[in-house]
């Protein structure tokens, strides 16, 4: 049996289990107390903020308590499963994003539709879209992490160019960048061939779209033209600013070690890519990508977390939890700690913050992950870089292998 199949197989076969022990109480925990899954992150880097969270929700729910029990990213779904299985699934658990929509689609959490949580209008696009699947809420967006460009201030200087606020300033600097440094191995914006997270971008950036679903059926919705018109965007700004590979993916090499091999005026990805710099430490600052709407960032593609109340749990104590732990005060606390908050509305103005007002989630779909591992979206890039096929082809071949795989059974 197929490795995803059987393993899909075992998480519908305990959440079939759990259904059945659920009564309203977690698993086999004391009616009187809250367990919370969350990751170690909270413990060692905000833990007033969790503590605030309990102090704040047994004030609120007399006679209840709370045992946060903290876990680490390699081993926590597998945990999770063998609760599911032996129906003792703790009552909030966090989650990363892209982790979601396998266990929404499995039936793992629960509807939260209906409740009320804090700044629930203004939760950020792209971290919300990750907690909600067929229509409803299953997830309440934590913190997010946002994409930035991460730069040499000496290289900049020498050109001296002004931080770009649209895409076509950018193009124009990173050509200015090129002409005064002539290596092939350097790249006035160091940007892998087939890095979709980037491209998708300029789809979203120009009204586009992955996919939709109508009718109940997935469509996949790269060729239609507002997205080709982001796709040709995108080559345009590779082909002006990029002399990387175009068939490589963003990990081999890591964007930041070509950056600190000296082969970069810049890179784009994640804030954290700051860390890693090597002997540029003093000469790399950031700015927000900017969109080609001069003044406004690119929609950009947000990591982070969500919170969700598995099947069987406590559900209006666990969401009484949730909101005490996302409300103004804690996102203002994780904020003072460098987080990005879950709303709009806290956002600051910090680099980080500014690329996360625009933002986009790839496809709540049930077999997005065999997009993912299918290499659909790579292959398109490459194909469109490498003018194995138009723009135009490439993406029709896309959006029907998406709309084929999405809507497997």
């Amino acid at each position: 049996m197929n490795v995803r199949v059987f393993a899909a197989a075992v998480l519908v076969a305990a959440l079939a289990v759990a259904a059945v022990g659920a009564t309203g109480a977690s698993g086999g925990k004391a009616a009187d107390t809250l367990t919370v899954w969350l990751q170690v992150d909270a413990q060692s880097g905000w833990p007033e903020v969790v503590a605030a969270a309990n102090a704040q929700f047994k004030a609120q729910n007399p006679g209840w308590d709370v045992d946060v029990q903290y876990q680490t990213w390699g081993t926590h779904l597998a945990k999770f499963d063998a609760t599911l299985a032996g129906n003792s699934a703790p009552d909030v658990i966090e989650m990363g994003n892209t982790e979601m929509t396998k266990y929404m689609a499995a039936g793992a959490f629960q509807d939260l539709t209906a409740n009320s949580f804090p700044n629930k209008s203004t939760w950020l696009t792209g971290l919300a879209k990750s907690g909600q699947y067929g229509g409803k809420i299953y997830g309440v967006p934590y913190y997010a992490g946002s994409r930035v460009i991460t730069y040499r201030t000496d290289l900049f200087k020498a050109v001296n160019a002004k931080i770009p606020s649209s895409v076509a300033e950018f193009t124009a600097l990173a050509r200015k960048l090129g002409a005064k440094n002539k290596a092939k191995s350097f790249s006035p914006v160091y940007i892998a061939g087939t890095d979709w997270y980037f491209a998708m971008s300029f789809v979203y950036d120009h009204g586009g779209t992955i996919a939709v679903t109508n009718k109940g059926k997935w469509i996949g919705t790269l060729d239609r033209p507002k997205a080709v018109a982001g796709l040709a965007a995108f080559k345009r700004f590779f082909d002006a600013a990029s002399r990387a590979s175009k068939t490589t993916d963003e990990v081999r090499p890591n964007p930041y070690d070509v950056y600190a091999q000296g082969n970069a005026a810049s890179i784009q990805g994640p804030a954290w890519f700051s860390c890693c710099v090597g002997d540029f430490k003093n000469r790399t600052a950031q700015f927000v990508m900017p969109s080609r709407t001069k003044g406004q960032p690119i929609p950009g593609f947000l990591g982070g977390s969500d919170l969700a109340v598995p099947i069987g749990a406590n559900k209006a104590q666990a969401a009484s939890w949730i909101s005490a732990f996302t409300d103004n005060a804690s996102m203002s606390a994780l904020r003072a700690k460098g987080n990005i908050p879950n709303t709009t509305s806290l956002l600051g103005n910090s680099v980080n913050e500014r690329a996360a007002k625009r933002s986009w989630f790839v496809p709540t779909a049930k077999h997005w992950v065999n997009v993912e591992n299918g290499n659909v979206l790579r292959t398109m890039l490459s194909r469109i870089l490498t003018n194995k096929m138009s723009v135009k082809e490439a993406a029709e071949v896309a959006s029907d292998n998406i709309t084929f795989t999405l809507n497997q059974r």
